[in-house]
């Protein structure tokens, strides 16, 4: 993984997980254990399904980059669906509170979006390719009228 990827990466995973041991602060006092529990894989599963979608986009963007918009939206879609079966399917668990686990999967996504989009914004990547130096001359493709 390039540097820059590695670098939008953490600046996305960093604040997430302050905001998911906030959110386990929060919710072990409000809930107890289980709310903390719950914190904790909420947090978990966003790390995991933003991470692995940051990922696949960016291989998206370097082997096929004219799909690049059309893939970010499709992902980013298919990541939120995954979320709420995550959330459904979790829905009457007892391993851990599903309200501190549901407040804290939205805080968490939330925060990752926000602070992947602060990051791309403040990258310094390249989106048009430099021209050569080597090739000396310009060649003429207009008529010369």
């Amino acid at each position: 993984m390039p540097s820059n990827d590695v670098r939008i990466l953490l600046q996305a995973a960093v604040p997430t997980v302050a905001v998911g041991a906030i959110a386990a602060a929060v919710s072990g006092a409000v809930a107890g254990g289980k709310g903390a529990i719950g914190a904790v894989v909420a947090t978990v599963v966003v790390m995991l399904f933003m991470g692995i979608g940051l990922i696949v986009l960016q291989r998206t963007a370097r082997s096929l980059p004219h799909l690049f918009q059309a893939m970010g939206l499709m992902l980013y879609a298919a990541q939120i669906l995954l979320l709420f079966i995550f959330l459904a399917v979790f829905k009457n668990t007892t391993l851990f509170h599903p309200r501190a686990f549901a407040f804290t999967l939205v805080a968490g996504t939330l925060a990752w979006i926000a602070a992947q989009t602060w990051a791309h914004m403040k990258s310094k990547m390249l989106y048009v390719e430099p021209e050569s130096s080597e090739g000396g001359k310009p060649t003429k493709t207009g008529s010369s009228s």
